[in-house]
């Protein structure tokens, strides 16, 4: 597949380009305070000479001295926010008519640019379970086909970030139609790398000029440095023995002490899928409608059975999280369940630390 490289000012013609082919475009931009994603229409949008200091129980913005567009780590948004949206009707009916009606069709087709390559890894582990199963889930896949992604590898990963021990970054291996890789140094400038045949169609109408060696250099030893400078990682031992090790741990209500089952971290993390459903009706009755929303494994009505939940403690929800993540969901899915985003880390009110947590597992007792 094809290479080149490609000015600040061509990101306004790729823009033009997706809106031309009928994509509705989602990526960064400045908005309450953070970084998040969001419908753009110009590229004027991005998040340029935007940074963001994060670290357990933090996010912050930060002006920086230059104009990068996406040198900033995950906000609390990802691609999941838009495929597998937190509120969807499924169907509606009619005691009048005796009419049931599906939904209307999702109307959007979805070019998400610059979001990073640990959401496009989150996105092929929603694939794997909402699409490539046996039955799939008809609002994700209605949202997801046909949608075209522009991956923007991290040179400046944030503290919290941990995707160099999942093998989800910082450079994008997979998932993409067209990767950007910033470089800022003597020129600010952006190395492109096509990723599918629809990447190339896209690609053959850009101002691009040649890749130079130089280029092509300076773009790997950004993404080796982003690599070997994360800060957090998670045990270097298999994950699904070590969970299963320490079912009996002592860990669990050191954890549980702290932590508020407030269900964040599941509302930010780009792979959690569970849901529930709710049937609502108008005052009269005559109309009926089933909607579902997103529910987290940390809700006491998660695991409810006839005469109550299953798991009633914060330590039980916790370790029932930690241990489907990282533990059963391979063997589920034969994918983990974390990308190293760290969303859950930096959205977490009492700061808890899944690197920490499991790097505690590891060791025997509490962190």
């Amino acid at each position: 597949m094809r290479s080149g490289v490609m000015d600040p000012a061509g990101l306004d013609v790729l823009f033009g380009t997706l809106h031309e082919r009928g994509y509705t475009i989602v990526g960064p931009t400045v908005r309450d305070d953070a970084v998040q994603l969001a419908e753009l229409d110009s590229a004027d949008q991005l998040p340029y000479g935007w940074s963001a200091d994060t670290d357990a129980g933090r996010y912050r913005l930060r002006r920086r001295a230059d104009r990068a567009a996406f040198a900033h780590s995950a906000g609390p948004q990802s691609m999941k926010n838009f495929l597998h949206p937190p509120r969807a009707q499924l169907w509606a009916g009619d005691r009048a008519t005796g009419a049931v009606t599906p939904p209307a069709p999702a109307r959007k087709r979805y070019a998400f640019v610059g979001v990073h390559p640990c959401d496009v890894a989150a996105t092929a582990v929603l694939d794997r379970v909402l699409a490539e199963g046996r039955y799939p889930d008809p609002v994700y896949t209605a949202h997801r086909d046909g949608t075209f992604v522009v991956v923007a590898e991290c040179t400046e990963p944030g503290a919290t970030c941990f995707c160099a021990s999942t093998a989800t970054g910082p450079s994008a291996t997979g998932g993409f139609d067209l990767a950007l890789t910033e470089l800022l140094g003597d020129s600010h400038r952006f190395l492109i790398r096509v990723g599918s045949p629809a990447g190339d169609e896209v690609f053959a109408g850009l101002p691009t000029r040649p890749a130079a060696d130089e280029d092509i250099a300076a773009a790997h030893d950004a993404l080796r440095h982003a690599a070997t400078t994360m800060s957090r990682h998670l045990p270097e031992q298999p994950m699904p023995e070590l969970i299963a090790a320490s079912r009996e741990s002592p860990h669990w209500d050191d954890v549980a002490s702290r932590c508020l089952t407030c269900g964040n971290c599941t509302m930010v993390c780009p792979t959690c899928f569970c849901t529930t459903t709710e049937d609502v009706t108008d005052l009269t009755g005559e109309h009926v409608e089933r909607w579902r929303h997103w529910d987290s494994c940390f809700s006491l009505d998660f695991s409810y059975l006839h005469g109550g939940p299953v798991r009633t403690s914060g330590q039980s929800r916790y370790r029932q999280w930690i241990s489907h993540k990282l533990g059963t969901w391979p063997e589920q899915f034969g994918i983990s369940g974390c990308v190293g985003c760290g969303r859950c880390i930096a959205w977490c009110p009492a700061g808890i630390d899944i690197t920490r947590e499991a790097a505690a597992l590891a060791q025997g007792g509490p962190a």
